[in-house]
């Protein structure tokens, strides 16, 4: 029996076919399909069935934590995941710098800024609002994130982002309390002075004149206040790694008090380098009893539209990755937090392919790995919240449910 347990999250793994096959049965995947050989699958219903999961949503309640409950907006887990230390009743928000005439937006990434530039204007982003600390930090290209830290702050508040071209809006509050109306002033109130400041940047000004468009606004959405949860290993009573690139999934790790390994060279896009992921899970199973592996550019072909891509990705992943995770004789689990069809170029209510591996564990016979033969599988219909349970059990640290 293994004593150790990686799970390996392939975005947006589940697909619709593209246009016979899906990119996970026209792949050449012989390691994934030698572990389907030797374990078992089944399709996951990541929040229930039906149900279009959010990356943010789907990566809680695979961990153990169910969103009703735990879920505390997109813009705290984005900062965590960028390294601010939030504190308790801080209010958090995902950013974009943006292009903007007089209220109009012309264009949300202000050309896709490149990191350098939005680094150079994060300081434009930072200051303080009637006793309340603004914190801005640039993450990549034209994103960042952005915590409001003060007393009587509320998250119940409307985006200035309307998330296309068009009028920016107006932060409004969604309640009448005081702390909702006072939010809002201040995050208005930060837009004119960030506004202000950035028109006058020396770097927009060298943007102008070479043509550029000038990065003279942020837009904020996703607010979410942040709050203290359970930590993982109490949770769940493993220890727990995470190894990601991508902000986001570093930032629930960290938000569950998970321990989050960077990685040189895993940068959350395309061109990650997965054999650097993979040494990185084998050397942190050494000191945890479990690890997290998430692999975003699955997800990114399908938000392109682009079926041979995420296929011939997938078989990257099957030739550098998965060869070293199964080399580590830990219990395996792979799966997606969701499925993102090539087809509508979006997240999709379809189930998740699940295949489960361990040395000496039970297998159901089925050769290939993917959602046609997982409908097959002895693992049956599950649902997010029975990964972490399945899990524990494979590497023997479930607990007796009863006497």
């Amino acid at each position: 029996m293994a004593e150790k347990a990686v799970l390996l999250i392939l975005d947006g793994l589940g697909d619709l076919p593209a246009p016979k096959l899906t990119p996970l049965q026209a792949a050449r995947k012989p390691n994934m399909d030698t572990l389907a050989a030797r374990g078992m699958q089944g399709l996951m219903s990541t929040i229930r069935r039906g149900v279009v999961p959010g990356s943010d949503t789907a990566h809680l309640q695979i961990l153990g934590y169910e969103p009703e409950k735990y879920y505390c907006g997109r813009g705290p887990l984005e900062a965590l995941g960028a390294g601010i230390e939030l504190k308790e009743g801080d209010v958090a928000f995902r950013a974009n710098f943006a292009t903007v005439s007089g209220h109009e937006i012309l264009d949300r990434r202000a050309g896709r800024l490149d990191s350098s530039a939005a680094k150079e204007l994060e300081k434009d982003a930072n200051m303080s609002i009637e006793g309340v600390r603004v914190i801005f930090k640039s993450t990549v290209e034209h994103r960042g994130v952005l915590v409001l830290r003060g007393h009587g702050l509320s998250a119940n508040i409307s985006p200035t982002d309307p998330h296309h071209a068009g009028t920016m809006h107006v932060c409004v509050p969604h309640d009448h309390s005081y702390e909702a109306k006072r939010t809002a002033d201040i995050v208005n109130k930060f837009t004119a002075a960030a506004r202000k400041r950035l028109e006058n940047s020396g770097i927009n000004a060298e943007r102008k004149a070479r043509g550029l468009p000038p990065a003279n606004a942020v837009l904020l959405r996703g607010a979410g206040m942040h709050k203290n949860v359970i930590k993982f290993e109490l949770m769940n009573g493993v220890t727990g790694a995470c190894i990601a690139g991508g902000a986001l999934y570093k930032g629930v790790a960290r938000f569950l008090g998970m321990d989050v390994i960077d990685v040189p060279g895993a940068t959350g896009t395309k061109n990650t380098d997965l054999r650097a992921k993979g040494l990185a899970a084998q050397k942190a199973l050494l000191t945890h009893d479990f690890v997290f592996v998430h692999v975003k550019a699955t997800d990114s072909f399908s938000h392109d539209g682009d079926a041979p891509g995420k296929t011939k990705f997938i078989e990257k992943v099957d030739k550098e990755l998965i060869p070293i995770l199964a080399r580590t004789g830990a219990a395996l689990l792979i799966t997606g937090d969701h499925s993102t069809a090539c087809v509508r170029k979006d997240h999709t209510g379809y189930e998740v392919p699940v295949l489960v591996f361990e040395d000496g564990g039970r297998s159901d016979g089925l050769r290939r790995f993917d959602e046609i033969s997982a409908m097959k599988g002895g693992l049956g219909h599950v649902r997010g919240k029975d990964v972490m349970p399945i899990i524990l059990n494979m590497i023997g640290k479930s607990k007796m449910y009863g006497s």
